[in-house]
């Protein structure tokens, strides 16, 4: 399979997730009270960056929020839908986010893979690029207060026991794999699948550890090697 009959664009199914994510709360009924909603899912975003899914309670959220406590109750009866809404938004504008930045990198791999079938030295410089903006994702995630990896690690343990954010779970992990899989096409990989799996995996273990030790503590060279080595193999070069 060539790139450009690879599967879909990766900024279009994230923009394709953004659109079709879904809310299980009392929906709205005018602007005001939608603005109303938001705050309520904003202030449970960053309680459970401070706290973590213990600190989601009613209460707790009205307050960060700053509205009655019957506003939490009244949009989410149960606790349990608005966790799913918290997360259902954070998937949301992260995902209208990815859309936003794949489809110039889309290009890029375009521009690439057809510099690749003229000039074969040229997967070199594309192999360079990817472990940069690898790299350049985990620091910038790492280094914008970790809340966006805190809630997304959260996501992640949350979907293990409630089975209800299971398909959003899988739709939001499976955004990273599609991107993977159209970078290694383009680098010309003989198994991009079964090799964006292992290189999702590399990345997600930078992540964390980014996470655990600081994105200063990280060794930034050392991580830029494990990826430069994968690829090699992965290439061929």
């Amino acid at each position: 399979m060539t790139f450009s009959s690879a599967p879909e664009c990766p900024a279009i199914i994230a923009g394709q997730l953004a659109e079709n994510v879904q809310y299980r709360g009392r929906k709205a009924s005018r602007n005001g009270s939608e603005q109303r909603r938001l705050s309520i899912l904003e202030a449970a975003l960053r309680i459970i960056v401070r706290e973590g899914m213990r600190g989601v309670r009613h209460r707790a959220v009205a307050a960060e929020a700053g509205v009655p406590l019957s506003a939490t109750t009244y949009y989410f009866n149960d606790i349990q839908d608005l966790i799913a809404d918290s997360f259902a938004l954070f998937v949301k504008r992260s995902s209208t986010n990815l859309a936003s930045l794949w489809s110039g990198i889309n290009e890029d791999f375009l521009r690439m893979s057809a510099a690749i079938e003229s000039n074969p030295q040229a997967r070199r410089d594309m192999v360079e690029h990817v472990i940069e903006l690898a790299v350049a994702h985990i620091e910038a995630k790492a280094r914008e207060g970790d809340a966006e990896l805190l809630v997304e690690l959260a996501f992640r343990q949350e979907a293990l026991t409630n089975t209800s954010l299971n398909a959003l779970a899988v739709a939001y992990r499976n955004l990273r794999f599609h991107f993977a899989e159209r970078a290694l096409r383009a680098m010309g990989s003989a198994a991009p699948v079964e090799d964006a799996q292992v290189l999702t995996t590399l990345i997600l273990r930078m992540e964390y550890h980014a996470l655990v030790d600081g994105v200063g503590n990280l060794d930034m060279p050392g991580q830029r090697a494990v990826l430069k080595r994968f690829l090699d193999l992965v290439i061929g070069l």
